[in-house]
């Protein structure tokens, strides 16, 4: 049997992902709700095929020791601008809005996965990502997609699988956004009876300025239950929401909800997900009076399902730090795992990664310390059993500018 110390495997590793690999001793966070036990994970060919203790092995395994170090599944971002927005302040960087498309509008074939936020962020453990577009004068603004962040050319990832959007008085008049929303998920609705055709001939859809694509994706929303994503924070706007999912059989997620406390047995009531920035208590706008730092505490105890937003989306594995705040201040450590995994591919169908259990995809992360803390980082990361380069531009200027080799001062400089 082959055994290896976790840094020199990190040094000296190969293309592990034809291997059969044991992660041994580790204090295993499956993501499922229970509490980290340690445990072993064996992976072969790309997928995890047994957790546990004493697992049967054969002499060609390879075996990598954690001593109790954590493990987490990968991490994924419910909602960023990973491989779409290189530099917010310099529009030919950014590809995340469009000046003729609106609900239809499709970010997948911009991605870029050679963007630096990539490699910064998934050695900082996100795994993969939904990148969306960016918010627009238009209630509904795009189409999200999923990417794995393993740098490759070959882009791997689920195209337009939830639809982004978001309703409240800072972004316009509340009843005519209320209004418009509606008219949007009656023309999605239409789908099911009309062509395409028919409907961009309808009054309704000239004065939306709708294009084909944009009644396409409608048309999943309002009838295969492509999940919609609408931020909203003030009650009577999460009531609203809640009103239009069951009208229309949405497959709703709520954003921000900062005054979700006010309606907690309404969302608890629809079984709405719903995506949160724990480390916000201040209020920017009259929608968001109700900020609290007990809003994770609060929900959790409600038992809503929890994933994690950042204010900083090129940083998204700030999520941690999120995610700790909220246990800090009441939520239960197992929840804040689940909310940055498991969760998350439960809610927009990533059905093969999140968590930490026989079948899955391994995506994988071994970590230094305590994954809640901003301090501790990954020694460890796997992409469907491939472990994965951690180096970044960050990395790499702190090796250029702490080296202290002979080199001339023009170097450095």
């Amino acid at each position: 049997m082959k055994s290896l110390s976790l840094t020199l495997f990190i040094i000296f590793a190969v293309n592990i992902s034809s291997e059969t690999v044991l992660l041994k001793g580790g204090l295993v966070h499956t993501a499922n709700g229970e509490s980290a036990r340690t445990q072993d994970i064996l992976i072969s060919d790309q997928i995890i095929v047994g957790v546990g203790t004493n697992l049967i092995i054969d002499g060609n395994t390879r075996v990598i020791e954690l001593n109790g170090l954590p493990v987490t599944p990968g991490l994924i971002s419910p909602m960023s601008n990973l491989g779409i927005v290189e530099i917010n302040a310099l529009d030919v960087t950014r590809d995340d809005e469009s000046d003729l498309l609106s609900a239809g509008f499709s970010i997948f074939h911009a991605f870029n996965p050679h963007s630096t936020g990539i490699p910064w962020n998934r050695s900082n453990g996100v795994t993969s990502a939904m990148s969306t577009p960016s918010a627009s004068s238009f209630p509904i603004f795009g189409l999200g997609s999923h990417f794995i962040l393993d740098g490759s050319l070959e882009i791997k990832g689920s195209k337009d699988i939830a639809m982004f959007g978001r309703l409240g008085a800072s972004y316009g008049s509340r009843a005519e956004t209320l209004s418009m929303l509606e008219s949007l998920l009656d023309i999605g609705k239409m789908v099911k009876t009309m062509s395409i055709q028919e409907i961009l001939e309808m009054n309704l859809a000239d004065q939306l300025e709708l294009q084909s694509q944009d009644i396409i994706a409608l048309g999943k929303v309002a009838n295969d239950r492509m999940p919609l994503v609408l931020e909203t924070n003030r009650a009577v706007d999460i009531l609203q929401a809640l009103s239009m999912k069951k009208k229309y059989g949405l497959n709703l997620v709520l954003v921000s909800v900062e005054e979700a406390p006010m309606v907690l047995d309404q969302i608890k009531e629809s079984n709405t997900p719903v995506i949160i920035d724990p480390m916000d208590n201040i209020p920017n706008s009259f929608d968001e009076l109700g900020s609290s730092l007990d809003l994770g505490k609060i929900l959790d105890q409600a038992e809503i399902p929890i994933m994690f937003s950042t204010q900083r989306s090129h940083n998204y594995h700030l999520m941690r730090q999120g995610a700790g705040n909220a246990v800090a201040y009441g939520m239960s450590y197992e929840t804040a795992i689940k909310g940055m995994s498991n969760t998350v591919a439960q809610t927009f169908r990533l059905n093969n990664r999140g968590s930490i259990e026989v079948g899955k995809l391994a995506d994988i992360v071994v970590w230094d310390g305590d994954p809640l803390e901003p301090s501790s980082f990954p020694k460890m990361v796997m992409i469907e059993g491939q472990l994965q380069d951690l180096s970044s531009r960050s990395s790499r200027l702190t090796e250029r500018y702490t080296n202290t080799e002979n080199k001339p001062s023009s170097y450095k400089h």
